[in-house]
């Protein structure tokens, strides 16, 4: 069974640009949700139209596919704002305010350079598939443009929210890892 974190939910304050970001990733976790729900819902239709209906399905598979890898790109913005990522926070812990407020500034630096190279490379991917109007190669044959392009919006989310999550420390809005002292 999974423990409880030690951080808490990424605070915003009155800062008109941390609200705002965090209704932007809040709104990406609904959307990510209803994806999940309509992926949900496809499995079941599809389950019913194979073994009741005795019928063939065309779309179905690659569609609750690109909805699950579309939910979990486009998730990413709201899990880091509530800190659901894999969070091992024992050096954090171990570690004094002033260590402890330097390693988050470093940590969100690196991660921010990351996201945004993933960004940069998830858009280029993106254009060379609407460029050139790559299509599945399924009976359905779905422009690939379309599922491809929650790569570049989730990571271009995620980036914004740990932009926001740099902001927030840097202003004292927040605290480092989340993490009020001890």
């Amino acid at each position: 069974m999974a423990g409880h974190s030690s951080a808490a939910i990424a605070h915003t304050g009155n800062n008109l640009f941390l609200r705002t970001v965090a209704n932007i990733s809040t709104l990406a976790g609904w959307a990510s949700a209803a994806m999940i729900v309509s992926a949900v819902g496809i499995t079941v239709q599809m389950i019913y139209v194979r073994f009741v209906l005795n019928g063939s399905t065309i779309w179905q598979t690659e569609a609750v596919i690109y909805l699950m890898i579309g939910a979990t790109l486009i998730g990413l913005p709201y899990v880091q704002r509530l800190r659901g990522h894999v969070n091992v926070d024992l050096v954090p812990l171990l570690l004094g305010r002033r260590a402890r407020l330097w390693l988050s500034l470093i940590t969100l630096t690196i991660s921010i350079v990351i996201v945004a190279l993933m960004l940069w490379y998830a858009y280029e991917f993106w254009h060379l598939a609407y460029e050139r109007n790559w299509r599945s190669d399924t009976v359905w044959g779905v422009r690939l443009w379309k599922p491809y392009l929650s790569l570049p919006i989730g990571f271009a989310l995620l980036l914004l929210q740990l932009i926001a999550d740099l902001v927030a420390v840097i202003l004292g809005v927040d605290q480092p890892f989340g993490l009020e002292d001890a």
